[in-house]
């Protein structure tokens, strides 16, 4: 089935900060009717590892000709849909379709067939969107030299602030070890965790597609 696409230029984008640009992705995905109320339909992913070193294919940061860059860590946005429709992947930084069907997304951006050395093995950590929207917080800090200068210029918004007031928990969202990651992926073991829990469930490169599809099952 055809999906429609959008132009990635209708949403904020501020490069390095794609954890920023995700939660004001979710917020007009909502307020513009794209997604359902508060969200319930968006699941923002977390893609990192241990030593912070993730390859990703088809990114605009990136010099190459296959579009392949390293990064410490990067932030999309999955949307469930109903019947056959396939999962949607927002990401700001991709040249991809802008959404991408989960599955072309996975082949193309995470290239799961393509051997890895075992320190660049992703880890993926999957939050329900209107938990993140309320407990996210970002006053930057990650972004400023030992001098307290910028290493790359912020959003012009202001830093994004926890609705319990907390100011900054990124770390919370992209420290994640292979210990993290659950083993079972199937709904009836992951459900009570997935909606309640603020920083989500983290699984394996080889069980994303299928894990998203398991909570497509529940819409």
């Amino acid at each position: 089935m055809a999906t429609s696409t959008m132009d990635v230029l209708h949403f904020h984008h501020t490069p390095f900060y794609c954890e920023e640009n995700v939660y004001l992705l979710c917020k007009k995905l909502c307020s513009d009717g794209i997604a359902k109320a508060e969200g319930s339909d968006l699941f923002v992913v977390f893609i990192s590892n241990e030593k912070k070193q993730i390859p990703l294919w088809n990114q605009k940061a990136s010099k190459r000709a296959d579009g392949v860059i390293l990064w410490d860590y990067h932030v999309i946005c999955i949307q469930i849909k109903q019947g056959d429709v396939p999962p949607l992947v927002w990401d700001l930084d991709s040249t991809l379709p802008f959404p991408s069907p989960l599955p072309s997304y996975v082949s193309e951006t995470i290239r799961p067939s393509f051997q890895l050395f075992s320190d660049y093995n992703r880890l993926f950590r999957v939050v329900h969107a209107p938990i993140f929207l309320r407990s996210f917080a970002s006053d930057r800090r990650h972004m400023k030299d030992s001098g307290g200068k910028w290493v790359e210029e912020p959003p012009p918004h202001e830093p994004i602030v926890a609705e319990d007031g907390t100011v900054h928990n990124l770390n919370e969202y992209i420290n994640m070890s292979v210990a993290d990651a659950i083993t079972d992926v199937t709904i009836s073991s992951v459900k009570d965790v997935i909606f309640t829990q603020k920083n989500g469930v983290v699984i394996k490169d080889n069980q994303l597609e299928e894990f998203i599809c398991q909570l497509s099952s529940l819409e």
